[in-house]
């Protein structure tokens, strides 16, 4: 066995350096593979180069350092790059230039990282008051979030940005009073979610179910109808709004009821009414 075979290959090195606190140490390391246009590992090196300069304090260096890692195109350390890129902007406030750097980890079209930069600009169109575009990305992520390469299972991070991503557009649709269409969004992605996630995506399809119910209620004592019919939705619908927070709206449908023209709807709905006595 020669010398060079029993070397430790320089990234494994500039990590073994990293973990032991040698930041220069291994930034040096990094740094010199980064710096050879042919050689395998300069992606890797470069998108390690920007996390250690990061680490130090180095901001302009790490950026420089993300950049010749975007621009390798390698599918994996140019994302990671991108997704480096993009971060640090947002941190810093400076929306625009962290649109940029997700929608170059879209460009280049790696699927594990997709979810999560449709996520981002998702995030980032919800803060410019975009909300259009916020749901467009939203859809984007739950959609690439359960695609998989072949017959390979999904990226468990993809999926959990897909789990989320519809957490967030169930939540974007019921204030636009879409609950049907945020309940079905969550039904798509309960087998997708476990754990916390499963319970907050059952809670809220729950809080669904009830807006579309009170939905219904109100519908049916619009429509009128029979006394009883009448009566038993103006009940539903009275003690159903408490539970979305909506005691006056709830006080209002009852005073509806009870002092209808039609008494034989008002003398049903006191019956109903005096349950509460």
């Amino acid at each position: 066995m020669t010398f060079s075979e029993l070397e430790t290959p320089p990234l494994d090195a500039a990590r073994r350096l990293a973990e032991e606190g040698d930041l220069a140490g291994a930034a040096a390391i990094l740094a010199e593979v980064a710096e050879e246009p042919d050689n395998p590992d300069r992606a890797q090196a470069a998108v390690g180069l920007a996390v250690v300069l990061d680490q130090r304090g180095d901001v302009e260096g790490a950026r420089a350092a993300a950049r010749t890692a975007l621009a390798t195109g390698h599918p994996e350390f140019a994302a990671q790059a991108a997704c480096h890129l993009a971060q640090g902007f947002e941190r810093e406030g400076r929306l625009e230039q962290a649109r940029g750097a997700w929608q170059a980890v879209l460009g280049l079209g790696t699927p594990s990282y997709l979810p999560l930069a449709h996520l981002a600009l998702a995030r980032l169109a919800g803060e410019l008051g975009d909300y259009d575009e916020a749901e467009a990305e939203l859809r984007a992520a739950i959609e690439t979030g359960g695609q998989a390469d072949g017959e390979e299972e999904p990226d468990g991070h993809a999926v959990q940005a897909r789990v989320h991503a519809a957490q967030q557009l169930a939540d974007l649709l019921m204030e636009r009073d879409e609950p049907g269409e945020a309940a079905d969004v969550l039904i798509d992605v309960l087998q997708d979610a476990s754990g916390d996630d499963l319970a907050r995506l059952r809670v809220q399809l729950g809080i669904a179910h009830l807006e579309m119910a009170c939905a219904e209620f109100a519908g049916a004592v619009e429509q009128g109808g029979e006394a009883q019919v009448s009566a038993l939705a103006i009940e539903l619908l009275a003690r159903t709004l408490p539970l979305r927070g909506r005691d006056d709206a709830a006080d209002q449908v009852w005073v509806y009821g009870l002092e209808h023209e039609d008494e034989g709807l008002a003398a049903e709905v006191r019956l109903r009414y005096g349950r509460d006595a």
